[in-house]
């Protein structure tokens, strides 16, 4: 897919906007962060291929509740929903394996499924592709248009052809600092035109042993998964991290309200790479910050709303009301 911006299948359409980011980018973005007082690698870089194959594992996982509560709310909700985006575009951003969107659109009567087109963003080009087929099989009759981009800053790239229901599911927005998340919700207001519409997927604070074993699986794959990150540090930033050195450490931040995941060093360490000029020393007991995964109240969809001028439409949620699903309007 590096030749040229729109490839065609059988199907489906992709559009390829990751080639207009420059690889020394992403390099940067790793040797900042692991240059940083507190050091990180950003989150983004979980999803290679067997990152990816890893979190599809989590979600299957007992311990982890999010991905099987946001399903249960979107399957109460889809014939609900449907009736108000039979006339939409779809753009899922961070799409995943799609499990998601197959459940809002098995709910569309199948004469307004030609009307509708399905955007697939994200930023692993595996994913998009076989996200993009699955569909496209079960559903003949919808147009698909796969789009291969970091949607943190590639939005706007994203095509529009009608108006448009906006789709952000898997709590991923937690995964962003406050920062970020406020701007990139600004960011998707910014896109948003008359009509346009947006399903947020949110994970709510509660019992703080539920988050952390969530975050904890007893057959530690959530483990595997938080040590792949130095792999791909490995092949992008040419770094030379053992991941038997460390060791998965997760917990709640009460003060921030999120879940934090880091590497521990088991030892003091010395990572090189050619993009850097000295080397980076970790004490035995450092951490690196991997991920964090923000729980929101319900004050936080006021706060959105208000700042970002939205119209709350409903808000959806389990029984438990451990996850919430927002629909705005623009």
């Amino acid at each position: 897919m590096s030749n040229g911006n729109k490839i065609k299948n059988k199907k489906v359409v992709f559009s390829d906007f990751l080639q207009k980011i420059d690889d020394i980018d992403f390099v940067k973005e790793i040797i900042d962060g692991l240059s940083s007082k507190q050091k990180y690698i950003p989150s983004k870089f979980f999803y290679d291929t067997r990152g990816s194959g890893l979190f599809d594992e989590i979600t299957k996982l007992d311990e982890y509740y999010p991905t099987r509560t946001e399903k249960s709310i979107l399957k109460t909700i889809a014939s609900h929903i449907v009736l108000k985006i039979k006339d939409k575009d779809i753009v899922e951003l961070g799409s995943g394996d799609g499990s998601k969107m197959q459940i809002l659109i098995n709910a569309v009567p199948r004469d307004f499924l030609e009307n509708i087109q399905y955007f697939p963003v994200d930023y692993s080009m595996e994913s998009i592709e076989k996200t993009s087929e699955k569909l496209s099989d079960d559903f003949p009759e919808l147009k698909i248009h796969g789009v291969i981009a970091d949607f943190l800053s590639q939005i706007d790239m994203i095509p529009r052809r009608s108006t448009r229901l906006f789709c952000f599911f898997g709590s991923t927005l937690g995964n962003l600092t406050t920062v970020m998340a406020w701007e990139f919700i600004k960011d998707i207001r910014a896109s948003m035109q008359k009509n346009d519409e947006f399903l947020l997927g949110i994970d709510m604070v509660k019992e703080k042993k539920v988050m952390e074993k969530a975050y904890n699986d007893s057959r530690h794959i959530t483990s595997a998964f938080n040590k792949n990150i130095l792999n791909v540090s490995n092949e992008i930033a040419g770094t030379n991290f053992n991941t038997d050195n460390f060791e998965h450490l997760a917990f709640f931040n009460e003060s921030e309200s999120r879940i934090e995941m880091h590497l521990k060093a088991k030892k003091k360490l010395r990572i090189s790479s050619i993009y850097l000029s000295n080397d980076i020393t970790i004490e035995k007991g450092e951490t690196i910050h991997t991920e964090n995964s923000h729980k929101y109240t319900p004050e936080f969809i006021n706060n959105l709303a208000e700042i970002c001028n939205f119209k709350v439409l409903d808000v959806y949620t389990d029984k438990n009301k451990w996850f919430y699903v927002v629909h705005f309007a623009a």
